[in-house]
């Protein structure tokens, strides 16, 4: 009896695994395509959330690790977002990326990769520390090398600004154009400096030069002036730091004016009338008080810069001076202008007012009431003129005045000057063109 129970119990099993078996396999394949992975997919989702229920789970590596969230700060987590189950089907696979987009997006990783991120510092702390090694060799006045050296393992950009002091010994030079240099690790970079001399004392020469960490308060607010509105020359830069540090004279300052014995000598730092113009101009436009520099008193370079062609027109516009009232200012430099450049005008009048100095020069030369600084300075225009018939002109004289008198001697000299000039100008192109005037009258 027992064992009948037990075969019956057993074979009534058996048929109900059976008929689950079949039930189940038919199930499964009428389902589409996918719907297996989304169902246990979804089962194990489902398992999840149940056993979270406890607490939350942080998954660290395999670990889990049980994290209490502490009171009053349940408020300040958000709501989770719902898991949402699509029984769709499977993802759909996004299409490989074509060769071409491949291609470009290699080559931008490479050109990203093999791009050099350079990390700014402070030249001088960096200079301090030994992160830079940096050697100087400047000239005292206009130049200065300087070659730089990164001994450290990042990429860095420095600066040399405008301003900056460099010291030599004695000498003190300050930059006036700014430079920026960038240094890969163990690498050398040489800088070409643009300086000015801020003593005329400077001696001028290569000598090694360093960083300083003293300022040039007189000139600072000049070069940050002249860095944003005007590109002026390196000599033009010089006179107006020598102005400010200084106040030299335009004795000491002008190529036209030779030191005299006792003085010292500044030839190293003399400058052209055009580079002396600018550098007026330049003081004027940034607001400095041109009645305290001595240079821009000074009389002679006013009718020094007018004479000299190449500065003519940019002294026309710093003095005020227009195409009408030009004639009118060489008239009254002649005639009540100061008494040591008076006879300066005449070599004005000979060389822009060609016609009416081949008039009134000769009578001014043979004028025995006219002082000999006007006689003399009248022979030694007319050879500015440029023109031929001035030649027979100071023959002629040289023959009335003698060969031995000073008068005489003047006159021969500028017609030697004069012949070879013209043969000179005959040989290329005439530059500077002098305009006729014969018809202003006065003098």
């Amino acid at each position: 009896m027992n064992s009948t129970k037990v075969l019956g119990v057993a074979c009534l099993s058996a048929v109900i695994g059976w008929s689950g078996f079949s039930i189940a396999d038919k199930v499964y394949t009428k389902l589409p395509l996918g719907t297996q992975a989304v169902q246990q997919t979804a089962a194990l989702t489902i398992a999840s959330a149940t056993k979270a229920k406890a607490g939350m789970v942080a998954m660290r590596s395999s670990a889990p690790e049980l994290i209490v969230p502490e009171p009053g700060l349940a408020d300040l987590l958000p709501d989770p977002t719902p898991v949402s189950l699509s029984l769709a089907g499977p993802v759909p696979i996004a299409p490989p990326a074509t060769a071409p987009a491949v291609a470009a997006a290699e080559a931008a990783s490479v050109k990203k990769k093999g791009e050099v991120e350079f990390e700014e510092a402070d030249l001088l702390a960096a200079v301090q520390q030994g992160i830079i090694q940096a050697t100087l060799r400047g000239n005292g006045r206009d130049r200065m090398t300087v070659q730089l050296r990164n001994n450290s393992p990042t990429p860095l950009r420095v600066a040399v600004t405008t301003g900056q002091l460099l010291e030599g010994g004695r000498n003190r030079v300050v930059v006036t154009r700014a430079a920026t240099a960038e240094l890969t690790p163990a690498r050398t970079v040489e800088l070409k400096l643009v300086t000015a001399a801020l003593h005329s004392s400077n001696m001028v020469g290569d000598a090694p030069y360093k960083f300083s960490y003293h300022n040039a308060e007189r000139v600072e607010g000049f070069l940050k002036w002249a860095s944003e509105h005007c590109d002026l020359t390196a000599p033009a830069m010089q006179v107006v730091v020598l102005a400010l540090t200084e106040n030299l004279p335009l004795q000491a300052l002008a190529k036209f004016a030779a030191s005299k014995p006792g003085e010292q000598n500044t030839d190293a730092f003399r400058a052209e009338p055009a580079d002396l113009i600018a550098a007026l101009t330049a003081l004027r436009d940034c607001g400095a008080k041109m009645e305290t520099f001595s240079i821009a008193l000074d009389p002679q370079l006013r009718i020094e810069a007018m004479i000299e062609p190449l500065s003519r027109e940019a002294a026309k516009r710093y003095y005020g001076i227009t195409e009408t009232t030009e004639w009118e200012f060489w008239k009254h430099e002649l005639l009540e202008g100061s008494p040591s450049t008076r006879h300066y005008a005449l070599f004005g009048i000979a060389r822009f007012y060609p016609d009416v100095a081949l008039e009134m020069l000769p009578k001014w030369a043979r004028e025995t009431q006219t002082h000999p600084v006007y006689r003399l300075a009248a022979v030694q225009a007319l050879g500015d003129t440029q023109r031929p018939e001035a030649l027979p002109i100071l023959r002629t004289l040289a023959g009335e005045f003698g060969a031995t008198t000073e008068l005489g001697k003047a006159a021969t000299q500028s017609a030697m000057y004069l012949d070879k000039r013209l043969t000179e100008l005959t040989a290329r192109p005439q530059i500077i063109a002098f305009r006729d005037k014969s018809h202003v009258t006065g003098l």
